[in-house]
């Protein structure tokens, strides 16, 4: 019988798609990017101990920022080297480990029915393996939804919801996020923020002028520093894009519609 692997983030979506395979004795995988909110590790081990499911911890051993500086780029919305090396590639080598044959196994991912565009990829990146999406069939939950399933089967949600985010994934932080994501980040975690606008700088002072997020005021494309966002909302002089991107470690490298993710809009 094929062994059903749930690619487990530590998120309320994964733990909810697993919920739904819990029945079939799935495995839960997580891959470890080593900057991670301290309560993801409370909630993972507590969730899967309510599933009664086997969970599997793994990871590169570096974090985002250790891989930006290795491979010399930094990430943004359009390319993501942290997911594809800490994630993905990660999670490829050890399901071909330990499933070498694609019937062994089959793939769930917590991709939810607003994220059925990212299926096709993920998909297609797992052949020959099949993969399943269990949140995309009915009956389908929005995020309340899930926080309110976490919180019925005796579990408290990991602390980033209530704090305003909408994802449980490197504490808070994502090189995906949009401008909104980072000035919330700015505000509700000062500290985290303040940790990757210096990430940020000292790769700037390495690799020249670029940044995670972009301004494309003007009609122009030019890099926007952590730094550069910051003292324009402290100073009130910067107006944003009210977008907050989106993180999806385990969909295809991260390419995102022109004007997506990192923009400033045109004319804000």
């Amino acid at each position: 019988m094929s062994r059903i692997v749930v690619f487990y983030s530590g998120g309320v979506a994964s733990y909810c798609a697993a919920r739904r395979v819990a029945e079939d004795n799935p495995l839960l995988l997580f891959t470890d990017t080593r900057y991670e909110d301290p309560d993801l590790y409370r909630f993972l081990d507590e969730s899967a101990n309510k599933l009664g499911c086997e969970l599997v911890k793994i990871a590169d051993g570096r974090t985002p920022w250790e891989v930006f500086r290795d491979e010399r780029f930094l990430g943004n919305t359009r390319a993501d080297p942290c997911s594809r090396i800490l994630k993905r590639d990660l999670a490829k080598k050890w399901v071909r480990e330990h499933f070498p044959e694609s019937y062994d196994a089959t793939l769930v991912v917590g991709l939810s029915w607003d994220e059925t565009h990212r299926i096709g990829p993920v998909r297609k990146s797992w052949e020959p393996y099949r993969v399943r999406a269990p949140l995309t069939d009915y009956p389908l939950m929005s995020k309340p939804e899930m926080l309110a399933q976490v919180r019925a089967d005796g579990m408290e949600p990991p602390r980033l919801y209530a704090m305003g985010f909408p994802h449980n994934n490197c504490g808070g932080f994502c090189v995906k996020a949009g401008q909104a994501h980072f000035r919330h980040l700015l505000r509700v975690l000062p500290e985290k923020y303040a940790e990757a606008e210096a990430e940020e700088q000292s790769l700037r002072a390495t690799l020249g002028d670029v940044a995670i997020l972009r301004d494309r005021r003007g009609g122009t494309t030019t890099p926007l520093p952590l730094r550069t966002l910051r003292e324009g909302v402290e100073a009130g002089t910067l107006a944003l894009a009210d977008d907050w991107g989106g993180c999806g470690c385990f969909s295809d490298d991260g390419a995102q519609k022109p004007g997506s993710g990192g923009d400033v809009g045109v004319g804000s």
